[in-house]
């Protein structure tokens, strides 16, 4: 072990996939105004994949998603 290279804790090998990676910063998720989904009305649907959610916005302004 005398001719290998010092390795302290936290550091990348140069070997290592992840040593060659720019490290990005964390995206901030997607931000909507309720008023914005709610125009048509007081209830929209979202479709993934082959199921429908229905999001309802209550008279007491709460969200209530559904299958």
């Amino acid at each position: 072990m005398e001719n290998a290279a010092p390795f302290a804790i936290g550091m990348l090998r140069p070997e290592s996939p992840s040593a060659a990676q720019p490290v990005q910063p964390p995206r901030r998720p997607l931000r909507l105004d309720a008023a914005l989904l709610f125009r048509a009305g007081p209830e929209i649907e979202i479709v993934q994949g082959e199921a429908v959610y229905r999001l309802r916005r209550t008279k007491a302004g709460k969200l209530i998603l559904t299958k």
